[in-house]
């Protein structure tokens, strides 16, 4: 008999009240009819595991006598296992040519979803048993044509001459979106070739970027600016649709390849690095590995650029620092397709020409392997990590390949206020991020003194995804808010911020959520180093929780001789009252004490930071920083101190920006003159650009800041992408 996937299983009992006195339990409540019901909640937990030998060799015949598991150290009752056989010598389907074969073009079905596992009527057995469940996953958004050419007829190859008689082949795309599934596990060849004939060229690519609608108007407000700014996490979406193509296989209880076509995936500073290790996880859960195939296939890359764009200026074209850059960009373009096979058991085929082999890499990874399951007796929500161990009975030595743990399923709703807080804590010591919720964080640094930084901290999220709340009637959202910074060094945390903020949902503020994102600021003082920061937020009329994760470094700049010491570069189209910026962690008094240090705010007036770094056209571009002309003096001059007199007169600073359009100037501000703040121990020299872009097309740019010291022949320089849209 097979059993169904599904991890929780509810099982309703009612039963006759046979008087009114009848005792019932403290948490039954009997309804109109006299009736009662009594729910029991179990979790099915599956495993896939491959038996070997000393020698290498599958061990066949095994049963649940012969297996020993345990949860977190509980001995648990296994309660089925079944043999998945999948000979490494299939039954190789006729070749189809494409010369003397005419494929019929089906029409393509996109759908959101993969039929769940059903078995058949007469033998009881699933459809998929017994097969190799292979997926083509094909991400548009990455791959230029050429390489998105070059994967498809990767994938017609493998159907035409290399799939088998044992393989199921699924058809996924993502094109910005959504992922659709264009063809479910079939092993039909000529409806699987047909489909990939109808996929088109070009198809998805740059549609990342104008997902959301950005017509609506940026008033402005609290709010910010409109959500298409969220487009460029692009990584993030990538991930994310791969984390939501893996909960579509967690249906199936065997063994799930996923082969993922891209042209690279690299994580940006700005990345939410949670959803990576989110992605993973899910996977996991799923019984998926992924099989990443880099389409760009074998890149010869010429030291100092081809003839696509503009030499690399400056003296790094000289000391080899170009070149090495290139070799770098690429290596990390790889290196999270690396980390995605290696996390779930896969491996990353890159720098090779025949992509068919990550393909027929991941058809001989899957041949024969168990399917063991049982019962948890431990039913707990809390979402926290359950380390199994699985030995085997009859041979000691045996080698045994399986999952070493998962996450528990997770319910952050129906507590009351204690739970709910102990969950929120219990959420941000997981190691498993939950992603539900969007969350963009931005972090720069400010110079306070010669020890100490300003670090403000601005969040958004989208308003469209707290909106829900409303199509359930509710008056208010409620968002709490979590955070914590931990050293890098000792790992122990230096500062925490712990908030809620309660927003109205009248009829408009909800038709603004639907396009602007919520934003909330805080700030911390730190000490120079390297940190790991961990926000999150919640949703506290859905339950829905969302994690920002990244790593962030202050440099001392009192030890910066060489170049002009600077500030973080913050880029803005917003500049408001104070009061009516943001929802931020101090109120009244002390949220004014806490804005007097910040250097973001100037005569009452907030400046709000991008984040995302999306700016429209008709919009102004603020940018801002500090330099430090006193921080390099010696410590009796920087303090002004009686012996060693007042400190001298600074130099003036000359700073301009610049914009990059695909390596080539396109514009470049006034230059501007800028002196220390009088009686600033640090030489305090605030430099602001207020810039027009209506006369700049739409696209993205590359931002570069640039500070001269003529006196002491320093400089510095900054740079940083940001878009432009309509």
């Amino acid at each position: 008999m097979r059993h169904s996937s599904s991890s929780l299983l509810t099982f309703a009992f009612l039963a006759a009240a046979s008087s009114a006195a009848q005792q019932i339990g403290s948490n039954a409540t009997p309804s109109d009819n006299g009736t009662y019901k009594i729910s029991v909640t179990s979790q099915l937990v599956v495993e896939t595991v491959v038996a070997k030998d000393k020698q290498g060799k599958f061990i066949p015949n095994l049963s649940v006598k012969d297996f020993t598991l345990t949860e977190d150290g509980v001995p648990q009752k296994i309660r089925f296992v079944e043999h998945e056989t999948l000979p490494t010598e299939s039954d190789a389907l006729p070749p189809l040519q494409d010369a003397d074969e005419h494929i019929t073009l089906y029409k393509r079905l996109t759908r959101t979803s993969i039929a769940s596992e059903e078995s058949d009527r007469d033998t009881g057995k699933s459809k998929y048993q017994g097969r190799r469940l292979i997926v083509l996953y094909f991400d548009m958004t990455t791959m230029r044509p050429e390489d998105q050419q070059r994967a498809i007829t990767a994938a017609e190859t493998f159907l035409r001459k290399q799939m088998t008689s044992a393989d199921m082949i699924s058809i996924m795309r993502y094109q910005g979106g959504s992922v659709d599934v264009l063809q479910d596990f079939s092993a039909d060849r000529t409806r699987l070739l047909s489909i990939l004939q109808t996929m088109l060229v070009g198809e998805g690519q740059g549609l990342q970027d104008s997902l959301d609608d950005a017509s609506s108007a940026d008033t402005g407000a609290a709010f910010g600016q409109d959500d298409s700014e969220f487009n460029v996490f692009n990584n993030d979406r990538q991930l994310s649709a791969l984390q939501t193509a893996a909960q579509m296989l967690a249906g199936m209880n065997e063994k799930k390849s996923l082969i993922y076509f891209a042209s690279g995936l690299r994580l940006h500073g700005i990345d939410n690095q949670a959803q990576l290790h989110a992605t993973v996880d899910a996977a996991i859960r799923a019984g998926v590995t992924f099989w990443p195939v880099d389409a760009r296939g074998l890149v010869a890359n010429a030291p100092l650029g081809d003839a696509t764009q503009g030499s690399a200026g400056g003296s790094s074209m000289y000391t080899g620092g170009a070149a090495q850059a290139v070799s770098d960009n690429f290596a990390q373009s790889q290196d999270t397709l690396y980390s995605l096979a290696a996390d779930t058991g896969g491996k990353a085929l890159l720098d090779n020409n025949d992509l068919t082999r990550g393909i027929t890499q991941a058809q001989n990874a899957v041949t024969d392997y168990y399917i063991l399951g049982y019962y948890t007796t431990n039913n707990a929500p809390n979402g926290r990590f359950r380390k199994i161990k699985l030995t085997l009975n009859s041979d000691a030595e045996a080698k045994l390949d399986y999952r070493q743990g998962y996450y528990a399923k997770r319910d952050f709703t129906h507590f009351n206020e204690a739970d709910k807080e102990r969950q929120l804590e219990d959420a941000l010591m997981m190691g498993d991020p939950m992603t539900e919720l969007t969350v963009s964080l931005e972090v720069n640094y400010f110079q306070l003194n010669r020890a100490e930084y300003y670090v403000p901290l601005v969040v958004k999220i989208p308003g469209r995804e707290l909106a829900l709340a409303k199509k359930v009637g509710a008056e208010h959202t409620l968002i709490d808010f979590v955070c914590e910074i931990k050293d890098d060094v000792g790992g122990s945390t230096v500062s925490n911020i712990r908030d809620s903020v309660n927003i109205k949902l009248s009829d408009a503020t909800a038709a603004q959520l639907a396009h602007q994102p919520i934003e909330y600021d805080a700030g911390v003082t730190l000490l120079p180093g390297h940190y790991t920061i961990k926000f999150l937020a919640r949703d506290n009329e859905t339950g829905r929780i969302g994690t920002f994760q990244t790593s962030f470094y202050i440099p001392n700049l009192n030890k910066e001789t060489t170049r002009v010491p600077i500030s973080s570069v913050v880029l803005a189209s917003q500049r408001i009252d104070s009061r009516d910026a943001l929802y931020n962690a101090a109120h009244g008094k002390q949220a004014a004490k806490d804005d007097s240090a910040n250097p973001l705010v100037q005569d009452g007036r907030k400046l709000i930071p991008s984040v995302t770094r999306v700016f429209h056209a008709d919009r102004e571009l603020y940018v801002f920083l500090q330099a430090y002309a006193g921080s390099t003096m010696p410590a009796a001059a920087a303090t002004g101190s009686a012996t060693a007199g007042p400190p001298p007169a600074a130099s003036p600073l000359v700073a301009y920006v610049s914009l990059y359009r695909e390596g080539k100037l396109a514009f470049t501000a006034t230059p501007v003159s800028v002196t220390p703040l009088p009686n600033s121990r640090l030489g305090v020299t605030p430099i602001s650009f207020h810039l027009g872009l209506g006369t700049l097309e739409q696209g993205n740019y590359e931002a570069q800041v640039t500070v001269l010291d003529g006196t002491q022949h320093r400089v510095a320089f900054w740079r940083g992408p940001l878009e432009i849209i309509p």
